[in-house]
């Protein structure tokens, strides 16, 4: 008898292994046989084996996606770490602004270093794949071209949307996943993305651009766990990465000098700095792809005492508008039109709550819906909603969507 089930253990493996059975229909054979008396023991032990679930998950060289490898380790899964190299300073001229230039080694293959030895440690195979190319087309080049229109770009939105999850889910696929799963801070409930539990790390923000449908079988095992408790995993695994610094700067960049790394892809045109309220000549600005609104540091602004921010900026011009003051009117707004709108959700309330940046509280607002998945947003008087930014919405902890900010209504 045990011979027998051998024999069909081993046929349905190989049948799985080379597709011509799915997991759905192996599924259906072992309950069918479990329902003979004398299998029902040793079919359930073919069927721990046959039906354990492959994640791949993003190994970035960080303490998140390390924990979070631990984490669906200890919840049964077969894991499997694949790390992305997105950009090369060499091919991508990223010469002036870089602090990295004298390494010995760059901070890219230091991650992956620190990513092979977590792996080696959890006993995981580890990948790497390259998607420098892809990720120039995809997000650096909308990078650029969002400030040459002058507005502001968040290419962390983008990279998550074309890179995270979408082409890392194709090769995901290569490797035989039925899951993925990458160190977010969110979570996912009855297929709707939700706030994490450490709300001063939730990166649901980050993925609201993200299509309905590229999170079909998606795990965020970190969502339930705030950051303090992610270190003592790693610590009490004595991980290599658990006292590492979180990674900041430019997705898969990281920390420029901002003003010489531009100067790598687009040329420097100088210009005025004019007061919005008096129209005087205030000052001179580099190029107004250095500025964002709201921005109040390196104006070098000439005899004022009172803080200055940007408040406008005049491409067909070349004039860089600045208003005085933190209370000044021209720094706040009640109403914009977001535009591209993802929806994440068949929910469209009438109010609910947005966020115009990260690290910005959630604002109130009345919502809109207009043609071609635009919204019109009428909210709380509100200080540098910024046109290029994304705009998120939530309904509690429920992520709505988000689209990129069109324009402010005066």
């Amino acid at each position: 008898m045990l011979l027998f089930l051998k024999v069909i253990y081993c046929h349905l493996y190989l049948s799985y292994l080379s597709n011509s059975l799915s997991k759905h229909h192996i599924k259906n054979i072992l309950s069918y046989l479990s329902c003979q008396q004398n299998y029902q023991y040793d079919i359930i032990r073919i069927s721990e084996v046959i039906l354990i679930k492959n994640v791949v998950i993003g190994m970035s060289g960080g303490v998140d996606s390390s924990v979070a490898a631990i984490l669906l380790k200890e919840q049964g899964y077969n894991v499997i770490g694949l790390f992305m190299r997105n950009w090369d300073s060499t091919i991508n001229n990223d010469f002036l602004g870089n602090p990295n230039l004298n390494n010995n080694i760059c901070p890219q293959e230091e991650d992956y270093n620190d990513a092979k030895k977590v792996s080696e440690k959890l006993g995981i195979p580890l990948y790497r794949v390259d998607f420098v190319k892809e990720y120039w087309d995809f997000v650096f080049t909308y990078f650029l071209d969002e400030l040459k229109k002058g507005r502001t770009p968040n290419p962390d939105v983008m990279c998550n949307k074309y890179i995270k999850f979408d082409l890392f889910l194709q090769k995901a696929k290569e490797l035989n996943a039925d899951y993925i799963a990458t160190g977010h801070y969110a979570r996912l409930v009855d297929g709707k993305l939700l706030k994490a539990v450490d709300l001063g790390k939730d990166q649901s923000y980050f993925l609201a651009y993200v299509e309905k449908k590229q999170f079909k079988n998606v795990l965020f095992p970190l969502g339930e766990y705030k950051k303090s408790e992610v270190r003592n995993i790693a610590q009490k695994y004595d991980l290599i990465t658990a006292n590492k610094k979180d990674s900041t700067g430019i997705c898969f960049i990281g920390e420029r000098n901002f003003t010489q790394f531009l100067e790598n892809y687009l040329p420097n045109i100088p210009g005025n700095i004019v007061n919005i309220d008096t129209n005087e000549v205030v000052g001179k600005h580099i190029g107004l792809m250095y500025y964002t609104i709201g921005q109040r540091r390196g104006l070098n602004l000439s005899g004022n005492r009172e803080r200055g921010f940007v408040v406008k900026k005049d491409l067909e011009n070349n004039i860089l508008y600045i208003a005085l003051g933190d209370e000044n009117k021209y720094l706040y707004s009640d109403s914009a039109i977001i535009e591209d709108f993802n929806f994440l959700t068949n929910s469209k309330p009438s109010k609910c709550t947005c966020k115009f940046r990260y690290r910005q509280p959630d604002v109130e607002t009345e919502v809109k819906y207009l043609e071609n998945n635009c919204l019109q947003l009428n909210y709380v008087k509100t200080k540098a909603v910024t046109p290029g930014q994304f705009c998120v919405l939530y309904d509690n902890d429920i992520c709505l969507g988000g689209g990129i900010i069109k324009e402010i209504i005066k």
